[in-house]
């Protein structure tokens, strides 16, 4: 039996088109359990607050977004790129990477926030 969402696709409000939702956010609830160490998972998302579990809701969503939103240059091995004088490079002050999981700071704040990331933690 499969583990049930953190957001269900009737509760997602960004831009996924609606036949890439479901995969979407499946995967950004794997991301949120390796970002937390699987504390979710071991707690039971019903177990957790209310206040936890509308961060972590909201968390989905972000990560779902960036990932849909970037997923070409999240793939990619380069760091930068340059060509003809024009440059690109990834703002690394708005981005988080822990445990190989790479998303937004804004994201990473959220799951910070329900106290559930902390490497010391053990519910």
């Amino acid at each position: 039996m499969a583990k049930k969402p953190y957001l269900e696709p009737d509760e997602y409000t960004g831009s996924i088109p609606s036949d890439e939702i479901e995969n979407c956010l499946r995967n950004a609830c794997r991301a949120v359990d390796g970002l937390t160490f699987n504390r979710i998972v071991k707690a039971g998302f019903e177990n957790l607050t209310e206040f936890q579990r509308e961060l972590i809701k909201e968390a989905v969503g972000l990560h779902a977004d960036f990932v849909y939103n970037n997923a070409d240059l999240l793939d990619s091995p380069l760091s930068s790129y340059s060509i003809s004088g024009v440059s690109m490079s990834l703002d690394r002050s708005k981005i988080v990477t822990s445990n190989g999981i790479t998303t937004t700071s804004e994201v990473y704040g959220l799951l910070m926030q329900t106290g559930l990331c902390y490497r010391g933690l053990d519910l």
